[in-house]
């Protein structure tokens, strides 16, 4: 499998998806995701599709989201 990507729009704010072979990393804006997000639930939803499909540990996923509408995809407390 090569790299997949996708792109997500809401308003102003816009959000690529790449996904790839890997294992189990996902990086957000250039930052871990715990590091991005630190609260467990919120870790937990991004990883839930992943582990629904028992896929969690077989690909890597980069987020980068747009800078210009922070409200989408931020962190409480950023």
């Amino acid at each position: 499998m090569e790299v997949v990507n996708t792109v997500g729009r809401r308003k102003a704010a816009v959000a690529r998806v790449f996904v790839k072979p890997g294992n189990g990393k996902i990086t957000i804006n250039h930052k871990e995701l715990e590091v991005y997000f630190p609260l467990h639930i919120l870790q937990y939803e991004v990883k839930q599709p992943l582990m629904v499909t028992n896929t969690l540990e077989n690909y890597d996923v980069t987020i980068n989201r747009s800078e210009e509408h922070t409200s989408e995809l931020q962190s409480p407390g950023s």
